[in-house]
Formats: structure tokens, sequence, C-alpha cells
């Protein structure tokens, strides 16, 4: 069973909002946990899951629990809204879930075709996630919490917002699990006509318990005709009245006598838990098959990895002829003698600030993607994650797949940038150094971005200050702006677009542009390695950060 004593919650202020609750939920049963709208019955059921700080103690089947992570495989707990992703189908969203808890492959296809007989979505197996009604979507909840087999199930509002049909067949679904396959409940629950399904009631008041035992015994205590009056006497007196009359009822010895219950037992195929790196790879999969899945997000992303160069190419049409010109090596000594004409020089100059502006729009482009990349990536699945670690899985699996993912799709946007203005604009210097040049560019900001997405807890904030970011780059870089003498290196260190600015130019040391760009500019210019290693660091730095934001419980 599942026990607390004493639990209490405070909010960061210190306000007390769950005030030492006692309470005992039998094995073998259903139990419903009711009480008005706000008064603590989802802060207690997430306390006694460890899902929110507490005070006091929590045991589970008579042993202590000090950490969530004890109670994984053992507890399931289906919030009230079916956390899923909206672009898998029925069959994805469990399949994924097998492999991400479950190692043994057979094991894993006997469960999944359980499973969607059990919950009575077999016929709606390829259907997407999103196209589910609200009913389907709570048998999938449930479906999902199935997959680790646990003994003891926790629902947050199984049955809120269905129609009175729907809210029936959830709940016999539950008495059936109960009865099959000694399966136990505790379920928050609104409405008080269905009580009648649940054999042991908590009724929660104010943060306090003040009431736990069968329906009948609930309008004794209350002195009530049915469950529906509850709130009403409950109104009729001060909260304190209440704890106080439970409180003396348990010393006086009573209250009602718990149900006869069994003793839970902990799933016997945990053993075979999949390790971190092949909860990796499945989550890359999954994202992998989002990301091409999700049509919207998908064009998006194509289109500004194709037309972000397209738009560097057009501001650089008009100075093409020049910049093919000066692409040549300078040891080639052509045009030696126009070189020394005041006008050709000026020329030069012209067309060296047109390239290096043109390299630091190719860079703030690239940050642009990488905040996009990045900004909503962790905190827009927040809570599909935190869903995910309570029932097992690896922070370090989910974050390094995050962290893959997206640096490929930052990689490949900063080589396409480096290939498709190179070869039409004839930019000179090395491929290489270049291209690394701007694919670390992309890297960083995205490393940086997906930093803050692990970070905070709104999708929007998280990609609104990531914008902020890119927005910053191109005056605080100094490039295009003059900054103050002692603003320089206090910023620049920090300024990504500088570095990758400074990489692409640092590579076309030995071209006639860089001469001619000299002849104007005699500011220190990074040569490409120390670039790179200043941008590897800024990314590394983004990688901390999610690392750090991964293992920080954030429930939304």
């Amino acid at each position: 069973m599942f026990a607390c004593q004493h639990l209490t919650v405070r909010t960061p202020d210190g306000q007390v909002i769950l005030n030492e609750a006692e309470a005992t939920f039998p094995a073998g049963v259903l139990n419903a946990v009711i009480g008005p709208s706000g008064c603590g019955k989802t802060t207690l059921v997430k306390a006694l899951l460890g899902i929110l700080p507490s005070e006091g103690e929590v045991t589970y089947d008579g042993a202590p629990v000090r950490d969530a992570r004890e109670l994984a495989g053992r507890v399931g707990f289906a919030p009230q809204f079916s956390i899923a992703q909206p672009k898998l189908t029925v069959e994805e969203t469990l399949r994924y879930t097998l492999e991400l808890f479950l190692d043994d492959k057979t094991e894993r296809q006997r469960r999944l075709e359980a499973i969607l007989q059990t919950i009575g979505l077999d016929q709606r197996r390829d259907t997407r996630v999103e196209s589910l009604s609200g009913g389907q979507l709570r048998r999938l909840g449930l479906g999902l919490e199935l997959t680790l087999d646990p003994a003891f199930l926790v629902c947050d509002e199984v049955t809120s917002g269905l129609d009175p049909n729907s809210e029936d067949q959830i709940l016999t679904l539950l008495d059936n699990l109960r009865r099959e396959q000694g399966k136990t409940f505790l379920c928050i629950i609104h409405n008080l006509a269905k009580l009648d399904y649940f054999d042991c009631i908590t009724v929660v008041n104010a943060g306090s318990v003040v009431f736990q035992g069968t329906l009948p015994e609930l309008c004794e205590y209350f002195n009530i005709p049915d469950a529906l009056h509850l709130y009403d006497v409950l109104n009729g007196h001060p909260p304190e009245h209440w704890t106080e009359k439970w409180r003396v009822a348990r010393d006086k010895g009573q209250a009602a006598e718990e149900p006869e219950a069994t003793k839970l037992d902990a799933p016997s195929s945990h053993a075979s838990h999949p390790s971190p790196f092949s909860q990796f790879f499945t989550l890359l999969r999954r994202r992998g098959r989002l990301f091409l899945r999700d049509r919207g997000y998908l064009i998006l992303t194509l289109a500004i990895t194709l037309g972000f160069p397209c738009m560097v190419v057009i501001f650089a049409l008009d100075g093409l002829p020049q910049i093919q010109g000066l692409a040549l090596d300078r040891n080639l000594g052509l045009m030696e003698e126009l070189q020394q004409t005041v006008a050709f020089q000026i020329e030069q100059m012209q067309t060296a600030q047109l390239v290096t502006g043109l390299i630091m729009f190719q860079v703030i482009l690239l940050t642009l993607m990488g905040a996009n990349n990045g900004g909503r990536e962790i905190a827009a699945e927040r809570n599909l994650f935190e869903k995910e670690r309570f029932s097992g899985l690896n922070p370090g699996a989910y974050a390094s797949s995050k962290i893959v993912f997206t640096s490929l799709v930052a990689a490949v946007q900063g080589a396409w940038m480096t290939i498709f203005v190179k070869v039409i604009c004839e930019f000179p210097g090395p491929w290489l150094w270049e291209m690394a040049a701007l694919c670390m560019v992309c890297v960083a900001m995205t490393a940086v971005s997906l930093g803050f997405s692990a970070v905070f807890q709104s999708a929007e904030k998280a990609s609104l200050l990531s914008i902020y970011l890119v927005g910053f780059q191109l005056p605080l870089s100094g490039v295009v702006l003059a900054l103050p003498d002692a603003l320089v290196w206090v910023c620049r260190p920090f300024i990504t677009a500088y570095w990758g600015w400074a990489g692409y130019l640092g590579a076309m040391r030995d071209t006639r542009l860089f001469d001619a760009f000299r002849q104007q500019n005699t500011e220190w210019v990074s040569g490409p390695g120390l670039s790179l290693l200043v941008l590897f660091l800024q990314a590394l730095a983004g990688v901390i950060l999610v690392v750090w934001g991964c293992h920080r419980r954030q429930w939304r």
C-alpha cells in the first residue's frame, strides 16, 4: 500500500498548500481522492510520488520512499491529460515507450498487443494521437502506464471532461484491471456521482486530509444522504472544524477500517531494463520520425536552410565580378600595375567591405537557425520528458539525444550555407576551415538555445530569449558597429557571431581579398583555429546547461 505521515508541501515563498497530511491507500482496490477545486488533491498525489518537494514520510509497501526513482516501474502515473507526441500513431507511441523501458523484444511485442486489446484501441492503432477523442486519449494514457506493468497506478482526474458514457467506460476498465490483474488505482476524481465505483475514498479540504473510508461511511460521517451533498456540508464549516474532527476520530479509533488489501509486488521484468545507450538510440529514432512527420516544422526548417543562403547570394550579386577578381591568390601577380592606382585600391576596399559584410550576414543567419533549432526543443515537451523520467528514463540519455539531433541539423545547415554561397560567389580561402567555422557557429548557438530550453519551463520564454540573444550578436560583435575599447573584450568572448566571422575571414589570410581588408582595418582578427576553439567552448557551455537543466525536475 501507499501511505504518508505528516506530509507537508510549501510554495517557494513558504506558504503551506498541503498541511500534515496523513493517508493510507490500500492495495488491490480502487482509491478515490476527492475535494473542492484547489483543495490540494493533485498536490497530495504529486507529493506522494516525489514530483513535488515535501516534508514528512511516504511509504510504499511498508518501506520509506526517499527518492522518486525508487518508484520507477512499480508505480505508474497517468496525468490529467495524456502526454504523448501528437504526430505519432497509437501503436508507435506504445512501441517507443516499450523500447525505452523494456529490453526483451519478444516481451515488448506481447505487451503491445495485450495493451492495445486491454485499452480497446486495437482498431485505432494506426491513428495519430492528435486525432483521438478525449476518451481515447485517456485510454492511451492508461496504456502507456501499463507498458511497465506496475502494481499501483495513479490517475490524475482520469475522467475529467468526458461525457457520462465515456466516464463509465474508463472506470469499468479500471475495475476490470483491478479484478483481473490485481492492479491498485489511486484516482483523483471530480464527479461525485461515480464514487460507487471506488472501494476507498479520501476527502481533501483546504490542504488537509479530512476523511478516509468507504462510500457508506462517508455519508454517515458527514451526515449526508449521498455524496453529491458533500461539498455543501464542507463549506458549512471552516476548514479547521473538519481537520480537528478527523484528528479526533483517528485518535479515538473511530476512523473507518481499511479494506482488506493484498501486498504489492514489484513487476518481474524490470531486470531487463534497457541501458542509457539503448534509450539514447530509441529517443534519437523517435525524434527523427517526428521531424519528418511534423510537416509544419519540417517545411520551416527546410525553408530557412535553403532560403537564407539565397538571401546572401542576392545581396552579393552586384559585387560578384569584383569578388571573383579578388579571389585569386596574391602570389599570381595579376594586374599588379592597376593595383597602384587609387581607383583600383578603392574598388578593392569596397569589395573587401562587401565580402566581410556578407560573411557576417551568413553568420547572423546561422545564429538565427540555431535559435530555431534549440529554443523550443526541450521546453515544448517537458512534461513528456518528466513523465518518462518518472518511469525510468535516464536524463543523460534524453539530453544526449537532443544534443546530437539538433547538432546534426545545425551542422547540415552550416555546411549547406558554406557550399551554396562559396560556389556561387567564389569566396576565396580553404573550404575546410570556412565550412568548420560556419558549422560551429550554428552548432554553438543551437547548443546555447537548447540549454535555455532545458532550463526554462516555458517554450515561449526559451525561444524568445534565444531570439534576443541573436539580436544582440551584430551590435556586440564590434564588427559592424565600433564598441568602446573598454567593452570590446568584455563582450567578444561570449559573442558567437564575432568568432564565426573572424574564423571565416581569418581563413582568407593568404588571399588578396584579405590584403584589401587590411588596407582599411588593422584590428586583430583571430585565426580559424582559435575561433573554432572559442566556438567549441561556447557549444560546451550550452551542453552543460542542457545536462544540468535535464537533471532538474520541472513538471509544468
